[in-house]
């Protein structure tokens, strides 16, 4: 079978996105294959197609529970033989899903790193004939990646016991060009076909607010969107449990996640959140790997991640369905510390010795200050995050809040000048709150105490507001004029660039927002389907399917196949596997039940076929 047979047969697609078929070629040649694609992008396929192509078994290396038990359902659904081990089964459910796997039941088999080098699992690998070792998420095995696992390691010393060497094939989502190397080095990929599709999402809207109540903006949004499925990300266990106790008294169906609660209770909310029963979840960074909820219409971050790689990780579990959706940050300086304070007292990599812990840690410190530069610059946002990941594109998308505000080009030589001189009239010795008081001309018992008020600069800035101070501050360090120790008292200090500031001719312009800027449009841009009626009364037939099946209502169809179907209004099986995502074994099991309902809203409305 050819793999756009594959592709229509048992995906239910007519065609291949950016990058797959490309990657899908590179596999089916026996070459090891490095796939980065950002999530949603239907990596997935890359692995999946060349698995049924292939004699053999594919053995996927998954880091989650639930994107196994996710990706094995959505097979199952498509008519694929496919099975996970891992922890979730009890000890005669495995050993009887290995027996299976032993005489050929399942085409492909996820399993967790943990697994591979048990004896069970060894004497497994050497009694079939695995054809592809596909390892998900493969930036968990670089220390310099975002989720380090020391469990990933287990990878290659399983591979090396292997009686034949099958092909290799890595994907992840985010991932430096130092990542990428790294991944290839420790999988021992041998001249491995390497592509990047690019990052960029373009149904995704990006937004940075800064409001001075998160929880009242939180709430006018859910306001202003009601009925759609989102996650909202918090940094800490506290501010999770306490912003979905405010949810809940709200109104809304919101359930939790992190790592503080029991597996059991994990893993009753995740079920929750995919089977739409709470459509609302509230969660750590603990949450999100590995989640292919494709109706995701918004990601909210409560506080700022410490990372760019974990802002886009977190962010990309929204629209997954190819329908726009939102991704609005809410920032403030507290976020900073709070992020500082992790890096500082965490626990660090596993299994790191203190030289490797040191490097982390500064790592982890200069991804935090690129992570507050995106939340204060006032260019475009997506252009930001994408020359972050060593992209170039256009300096204006027309789809963020900053795009969409109004912003003027201000001269601000004179402010940022008085700035520089009051951290150097200071001694480089207090942090920012501290130098715009003395540059305010602040009367409080510290400055006065301490003679500040006697400094040339004391009141110079008198008349401009703070909010205005901090961003020019926030853009001398973007700039690289300025640095800000990240200390836990952190000390503003100056570069040796600074100097070229302080010239008579020098001049520093930077884009600021206008007073009477508009709000950025927060409500969704969800596309009205055609034949409104009948997407209800699709969604309420396929959650009735899921629900007897006992899989998440997407996984029968998403709801972007239930808006194909709408559009194209199929009156046979031959029309029906013409929509997108419906596969031969998908019509097997639903197509007689949409292709009734269908009719029946025409016949109702007297829609001609």
């Amino acid at each position: 079978m050819e793999k756009t047979e594959v592709l229509r047969q048992y995906f239910g697609y007519a065609s291949f996105r950016k990058g797959q078929e490309a990657l899908i070629d590179s596999i089916l040649e026996g070459r090891d294959t490095l796939g980065i694609m950002p999530t949603g992008a239907g990596k997935s396929l890359c692995f999946q197609v060349p698995a049924l192509m292939l004699e053999g078994v594919t053995l996927v290396i998954s880091p989650l529970i639930s994107l196994m038990k996710d990706q094995v359902s959505a097979l199952c659904q498509a008519g694929i033989r496919a099975a996970y081990l891992n922890s979730s089964l009890t000890y005669p459910q495995y050993r009887k899903a290995l027996a299976n796997a032993c005489v050929g039941v399942y085409k492909i088999i996820y399993v967790a790193p943990e697994r591979l080098l048990t004896e069970e699992f060894l004497a497994f690998s050497h009694r079939v004939r695995i054809a592809l070792v596909t390892v998900d998420e493969a930036h968990c095995i670089s220390q310099w990646g975002q989720d380090f696992r020391p469990s990933y390691l287990k990878v290659p010393e399983f591979v090396a016991q292997l009686d034949e060497r099958p092909v290799l094939a890595a994907f992840t989502a985010t991932a430096t060009e130092e990542v990428k190397r790294d991944i290839a080095a420790m999988l021992s990929l041998r001249d491995p076909f390497t592509i990047t599709t690019g990052f960029n999402r373009d149904n995704l809207y990006f937004e940075v607010d800064k409001p001075p109540d998160k929880m009242a903006a939180l709430l006018r949004y859910l306001r202003d969107n009601p009925g759609k499925s989102g996650i909202v990300y918090c940094t800490t266990r506290k501010t999770v449990e306490e912003v979905c106790q405010k949810l809940r008294t709200a109104g809304y169906p919101a359930t939790r996640y992190h790592a503080g609660l029991s597996p059991e209770e994990r893993r009753d909310n995740q079920e929750d959140f995919l089977y739409d029963r709470a459509p609302l979840m509230v969660a750590t960074n603990a949450f999100g790997m590995g989640i292919d909820k494709s109706n995701v219409a918004f990601v909210l971050h409560y506080n700022m991640p410490g990372s760019m790689e974990a802002y886009y990780q977190e962010a990309g579990r929204a629209g997954r369905d190819g329908q726009p959706a939102q991704c609005i940050l809410y920032y403030s300086g507290q976020d900073v510390a709070t992020n500082r304070f992790l890096i500082e007292h965490g626990e660090g990599a596993p299994d790191a010795d203190e030289e490797t812990t040191a490097r982390l840690r500064e790592q982890d410190k200069e991804r935090l200050k690129q992570m507050t530069f995106y939340c204060h610059t006032a260019d475009c946002l997506r252009e930001y995050i994408l020359r972050y990941f060593g992209e170039t594109p256009e300096n204006y998308c027309g789809n963020c809040g900053n795009c969409n505000r109004n912003f003027e080009e201000a001269d601000v030589t004179r402010e940022a000048q008085l700035l520089v001189e009051g951290i150097a009239r200071t001694g480089q010795r207090f942090g920012a709150k501290m130098v715009l008081d003395i540059l305010r001309g602040s009367g409080n018992a510290r400055i006065l105490s301490g003679g500040f008020d006697k400094l040339p600069v004391y009141g110079k800035l008198a008349g401009v507001g703070e909010k205005r101070l901090r961003a020019i501050l926030q853009f001398l360090e973007l700039r690289g004029f300025v640095e800000n120790t990240g200390d836990e008292y952190p000390v503003l200090r100056l570069r040796e660039t600074a100097e070229d500031l302080m010239r008579e001719d020098a001049a520093l312009t930077m884009k600021i927002a206008r007073e009477e800027a508009p709000a950025p449009v927060r409500k969704s841009r969800e596309p009205v389907p055609a034949n409104p009626g009948l997407f209800d009364a699709l969604r309420a037939l396929r959650a009735k399917l899921a629900a007897a099946q006992s899989v998440p209502a997407y996984v029968v169809f998403s709801d972007a196949t239930l808006r194909d179907m709408c559009a194209r209004l199929p009156a046979d099986a031959d029309e029906m596997l013409e929509v997108s995502g419906v596969g031969q074994a998908k019509f097997a099991k639903y197509g007689e039940a949409f292709l009734g309902a269908i009719r029946d809203y025409t016949d109702t409305n007297g829609i001609p076929f």
